[in-house]
This record gives C-alpha cells, structure tokens and sequence, in this order.
C-alpha cells in the first residue's frame, strides 16, 4: 500500500500546521501557495528562511523561451522550451526584535500555527520568539488581481517593551531551478523610492527567438504604526526600512501592499507608471478591512456555486476544498489569452504551460462550475493559435493543425521526443473540447464559427498522420505514444485511433450541418475521411473482450501491480527508463480514458472487461489517472475501488502520494476530485444533450451535495438516505433519474440505490 505524507492537519475549510517543517519545507510551501488568476506565490515565508526552500512568485502569461536542451537534435525539435519564470520576489521582509534577525528555520519559536483559509483565500501563521508574538497574513486580491497584501502584527507577551525593525524588501535578483544552464532571465530596468514606498522595473532578458520581452511593475507601499527610517534603491532591490517600539499595552500593526503590473496589459513604461500610481492611490484610500472583505465577497460568491459539501468524512471534504481552491486561485477565466498551467503558480515543473489536461479534464468542470463564458474563454485560446497549430503541423511534414503538447502561444516549446511528437491524441483533446461545449450547453453558435475552422484542420492532420495497410486493408497510425506515456514509439493505439476516427466523423457531422464553403472542403476529402472512417484499424482481442492497447501489448508480462515488490513504486522513481517503457504498467487510464469519453458507445460488459483488465496493471503515476478510474468503477458498481480513487485523486498533494508535491501542486488534475463525484459518484451524464443521474453513496460518507449550471439552469443535487434534486434557477427541465425520465419544476426526491 502506498505510504502517504501527511504534514498539515485535517479541517474541513482549512490547511493547518503546527510546526516549521525544515525538512519538508518546500512541500509545505508548495501546500500553502496562493494565488488569483493573475498572479501566485509558493507558501513561502516573507521572514528569513535560511534551510532550503524554493522561493517562488509567478504572474499569468509571463514566460521566457529558453534555449532547447537535448542530447542529439532531431529534425523538427522546437528550437526554445517555453517555461514560467519565477518573477520578483515582493513577499521578502527582514524582520529584527531587539536587533536580532528573525531566521526562521533556526529561531526558538513557540507556538507556531499556520493555516490556508480556502473559504476567504487568506494564508496565515503565527509565532512567539523573543518575547513577541507575530502573526502574518496575506491574500492575493480577487476583487484588485493586481494587488498583493502582507500584514504584520506584533504583540507583546512577556510585559516588557521591544524594538521592532523591519525592511521591506522587492527583489528581482531571482532565477529559474529548472534553468538549463543556470541562467538568469531577468534584468533590472529601474527602480526608485518614492514618498509613499518603491518600485523596481524589471524586464525579461532578450531572446534569439523574436519572442516578445516582458516588462513588469512591481511597486510597494505601506500603512501601519510603524515609521519608515531609510529606503535605499540597489541595482536588483528597492528597500524600505521601518522601525516602531512595541510596548506590552500597545499592539503594532505593519502592512505591505504590492502593485504588480505588466507589459501584457500596458505598454510602455510611462503607461505602467501612471497606471500603478493611479491604481496605488485607490488601493491606499482603502483600509485593510475593506480589501479584506472585497476579498471574503469574491471567494463566497464563487463558492456559492462551487462547493461541494460532504458530509461523514473530513479528510474527503478537505480534500475536494482544497482543490477546487487551488483551480480557482489558477483560472477563473477572466483573460482569454491565458489558460491552465499543470503547476498553475505553485512551481516550475513541466514549464508552466498549457497542456491538453485543460481540454480533457477542465472543461467539464469550468462548464459546471462558471459561466459559460469562461469554457467559451478557453476555446478561444485554442482558436486563437490554429495559425501556430497549423506551424506545428507543417515542421512535421503534415496537413492541418497540431495542437502543441506544451504551449505559451500555441507554437510547440516542449522538448522530449516521444511526448511531443508522439503524443498526438491530445489534438482529439481539442475537437473534443468544442464536442463537450456544443453538447452540453446546446449553444451550437461556436461550433457553426470559429469550432468548424478548428474541428477541419484537426481532421485533415488525421487524415494525413494516417498511413492505409494494403496487406490488411485498414488505416493505421503507427509511432505514437498513448495517454500512457510509459510506452513510447508504439504502433495502433487504439485511444487514438478511436479519437482520430471520432473527429473525422463529428466534423463531417457538423459539416452537413452548417456548411462551410470557405473551408474549401472538397468532396474528394470528404470521401477520403469517410473511407479512413470505414477502415481504421482498433485492435481488439475476443477472447479476452478487451480493446488492445496497442499493437504487441498482449505479448508483455502481465504480472498485476499487486504482486510487484512495493519497494518499486513508484516505478518513475526506482526502475530505469528502458524498464518502465517494457514493461506492460500503464501509467494513467488510456483505453479506458476513451471509454470514459464516448461512454454511450460501450455495453456495461465491455466496460467491465476492460476495466478489469487494465486497472490491476495501472500504477496510476500520472496525476490525471485516478479520476477515470472512479469514474467507471463507480458506473460499474465496484464501490471501494471508487472511493479508494477518489481518495487517491482528491488528496494526490494534501497526502504527497506521488512523492513530488515538493515541486509544485497537480493543478489541473485537480479536477479530477470534482469529476470523481459528480460523473462518478452521482453519475451526472450529458449524453446527446440529456441529463441524467444515477447516484450511489459510500458507505463512508453520510451524505454529499453539489451544484451545477446547465442550459440557463441551477441545479442542487444531494445524496443521503434519499436523492433530492432542486431547480434553484430557470425553467423547468426533463432529466433522468435511475433511467426514469422526469420533468423537473422545483424539486424531485427518491431513495438512494
């Protein structure tokens, strides 16, 4: 059995500690991040911490192509790997009592709490040491993205006065721990103190790749009890320096506010100057109640809709809390121009890019859980760089569009071989996405526009990465790598030739429907994808009723995860790479990831001949893995392997089970936590635009309740003893229950099954 690491305590709003934790200092951080959509920082401390840790701020959009790194060039290598840079550190503030620095990794501290508000977006701790006890707040604002609050209150508990000293540091003096050769992508353009604090004008280093240079504002100012002694302006800092006496009656308050504006937004340095004493001055006209409470409105009203209660387990609770937090705290879908990041703010690992997680596993949720328009936002984006998926096409000697494995722009920047170039499924991914839009909120306009433009170019890169097998008269796509990235260079996967034939199907399908002659789709394609329609090839294996994974999967080792030696997970960590990719362990749910999305093409017995085939080999060390799993075992009916993965996928991070939190949190498969229940748990399907529900309760919990927007509709669901289901806005609506149709006007209640 997997060993957990649990360092922060259970509560159903909160992630809670009791100590430092030297040792898994960066996982704590990494659990205490913070963010809003357009900016986020690790949990570091803003005191001095001299243990290793990893310091990290990162805003939305802002990125460097560094130089490709590779063992041997290949033609057709993107020549940068895009990555989130970490940006100015603005947290930093070098805090003395009575002349001595406050070092947090070695000071004598009592009572040290910290805790993540997920309810209000607040992190907090405190702490005694020298007699003085401290507590910090920040919040990234929602109602103001570009502003960041830190507060400092300081009290006296030995009855005696102290000297309190601070210096508020910004620094741009920061690097990259995922930098190639250790370079850093930052210069310092300026930096100046004013009358009410300091700004400092970083810019990103030139490129040779006509990527455009970001310039960014970071200015800070302040309010308290606390008078400023010195400022002082370096070649990477601007400090501010504060002294006040604390007196045992008298309590000090401290606080920071930090603007952070962008070249992404305004152009030139005049223009960001302006705006930032323009957006300065009303920030400062407000008391800290007042952002604070901006703040508590914004989280309530998104929890309003988002949250899902459950009742009998507090672990299980805090778990889908914190997930949906930490998605949020990443996108809301403000910006058109952004999308989701695997590591969101939270760190630098897998570059900070979009990759095809948005489309398969964000989508379902951001249509429950938002306004439409933030769904519509994310298609936009990919709408938006069909001229660089149609580039990335063309650098491979293909027809159409190649979406990107890891993108910033929509031109490939990712660098591995066999994920990026192999790794095609996830072009399905996207045509899927415009599918799911289309079907579940039945508006059809974007698909008529924009989707049509992308679902073609999509289709002609499958009818041209398909080759035709005279000796077996099939259509085949050879050299690919499935959703099971431990298997690379393997030949008839069939999750991607049952996508490549779906999209070549639903775009003729929409064709028909809504006509397009600018396209220029001539006949003669049409009857070409038809043709690769009527003849691909899906390995399938009778006997066994399974659809085969790829072409020579049954001629592995079979041996199931079970009889493994535990010591080998997980296996990315312990078994070379050359022993991984022979061996037959699936990494995340791959024919089953297609059986999950066309769900309505399968019998229940072929669902549970693959499910029960393939889980017992899945090692499930992908983080978008578990999700998948409860699903269909919830729709199978097998219970405790549903909740063991929801388990699994709702505390991947709060419980380290993969032993890599430490690098940042699994952000966008944090959905899966969502979709565990509500496609899982409660069943909730959308097939052919019609609701339904077939809920089932774990014997571990008491109840669960959540809501959803669908079609101009606000639905609450609760499972208990009995289901109950309430149309809390818009007209009534026919939907099925246990497979009954009923017409929903204000509520419907039956027994649970």
């Amino acid at each position: 059995m997997k060993q957990i690491k649990r360092i922060m305590g259970i509560d159903p709003w909160k992630i809670t500690a009791n100590k430092v934790e030297v040792e898994n200092r960066r996982l704590q951080e990494s659990l205490t991040s913070i963010g809003n959509g357009y900016m986020g920082m690790r949990g570091n401390f803003s005191e001095t911490f001299s243990a290793d840790h990893h310091q990290g701020t990162y805003i939305a959009g802002v990125w460097f192509p560094d130089k490709t790194r590779v063992g041997w060039w290949k033609n057709g290598y993107p020549e940068y790997f895009g990555k989130a840079i970490n940006a100015v550190n603005f947290a930093k503030v070098s805090l003395l009592i009575d002349q001595s620095e406050i070092d947090l990794a070695i000071a004598d501290l009592a009572d040290f709490e910290m805790a993540l508000d997920m309810k209000q977006g607040v992190l907090t701790y405190r702490y005694v040491v020298g007699g003085v006890q401290v507590v910090v707040e920040r919040f990234f604002s929602i109602a103001t993205p570009e502003l960041a609050v830190f507060r400092f209150s300081f009290e006296a508990t030995d009855g005696e006065n102290h000297d309190i000293r601070l210096e508020s540091v910004i620094d741009a003096d920061v690097h990259n721990e995922d930098a190639n050769y250790d370079e850093k992508f930052w210069k310092t353009l300026k930096t100046e103190n004013t009358s009410d604090g300091s700004f400092l004008i970083s810019e990103t280093v030139p490129n040779l790749f006509g990527v455009e240079q970001f310039t960014v504002l970071t200015k800070q100012t302040f309010k308290g009890d606390f008078h400023c002694t010195n400022q002082e302006s370096l070649e990477d800092q601007v400090i501010d320096y504060f002294e006040g006496e604390l007196k045992p009656t008298r309590p000090l308050n401290f606080e920071k506010r930090v603007l952070v504006l962008t070249s992404r937004d305004y152009q030139t340095l005049p223009e960001l100057t302006k705006v930032s004493e323009e957006l300065s001055q009303e920030v400062n006209a407000q008391t800290y109640e007042q952002l604070f409470t901006a703040q508590a409105q914004a989280w309530a009203k998104r929890w309003e809709l988002a949250d899902v209660q459950i009742d009998g387990s507090d672990e299980a609770q805090q778990g889908i809390r914190f997930n949906l937090f930490q998605l949020f705290s990443t996108y809301y879908g403000e910006d058109d121009r952004l999308n989701i990041g695997p590591k969101g703010f939270t760190g630098e690992k897998y570059g900070g890019a979009t990759y095809w997680d948005t489309e398969a596993y964000a989508v379902p949720l951001y249509l429950a859980l938002a306004d439409t328009a933030v769904t519509k936002n994310l298609l936009k984006y990919r709408h938006q760089q069909l001229p660089q998926a149609q580039h990335n096409a063309r650098q491979q000697g293909l027809a159409g569009a190649l979406y990107p494995m890891v993108t910033f722009t929509g031109i490939e920047c990712h660098n591995e071989w066999e994920i990026t170039f192999e790794e095609i499924h996830r072009n399905g991914a996207m045509a899927y996405a415009i599918y799911n839009y289309t079907n579940y909120t039945g508006d059809e306009t974007y698909l008529a526009n924009e989707g049509l433009e992308v679902l073609v170019e999509i289709a002609r890169f499958w009818a041209d990465r398909v080759h035709y097998s005279k000796r077996n008269d099939k259509y085949m796509i050879h050299g690919v790598t499935g959703p099971n990235e431990y298997e690379n260079n393997i030949n008839n996967n069939w999750y991607t030739n049952t996508l490549a034939t779906w999209v070549l199907k639903y775009t003729l399908e929409s064709l028909q429907k809504y006509p397009r002659e600018d396209l220029k789709v001539s006949q003669k394609e049409k009857q070409t994808w038809e043709e690769i329609i009527q003849k691909m090839y899906l390995p399938e294996d009778e006997t066994l009723g399974i659809f085969v994974q790829h072409d020579g999967y049954l001629d592995k080792d079979l041996t199931p995860v079970a009889d493994l030696d535990p010591k080998n997970l997980p296996l990315n960590q312990n078994w070379s790479w050359d022993r991984v990719l022979r061996s037959p362990y699936i990494k995340q749910a791959d024919v089953l990831q297609g059986i999950y999305l066309f769900g309505d093409h399968y019998t229940m017995e072929q669902k549970r001949k693959n499910f029960e085939f393939y889980e017992p080999l899945t090692v499930h060390e992908s983080s978008l893995s578990p999700s998948i799993h409860a699903i269909l075992a919830a729709e199978l009916g097998f219970a405790d392997k549903a909740v063991e993965m929801y388990e699994r996928t709702a505390r991947l991070d709060l419980d380290d089970y993969n032993n890599d939190t430490e690098d940042g949190l699994h952000i966008t498969s944090m959905t899966g936590s969502w979709l565990a229940i509500v496609h899982g748990f409660a069943q909730m399907k959308t097939w052919n635009g019609k609701l339904s529900f077939a809920p089932f309760l774990p014997e571990v919990w008491t109840g669960y309740t959540f809501h959803i927007n669908y079609r101009g509709r606000l639905l609450k669901i609760s499972v208990g003893e009995k289901v109950e289901i309430e149309l809390l806005k818009g007209k009534a609506l026919k939907l099925d229950v246990y497979g009954k149709t009923i017409e929903l006007i204000t509520n419907y209640v039956t027994e649970t099954k």
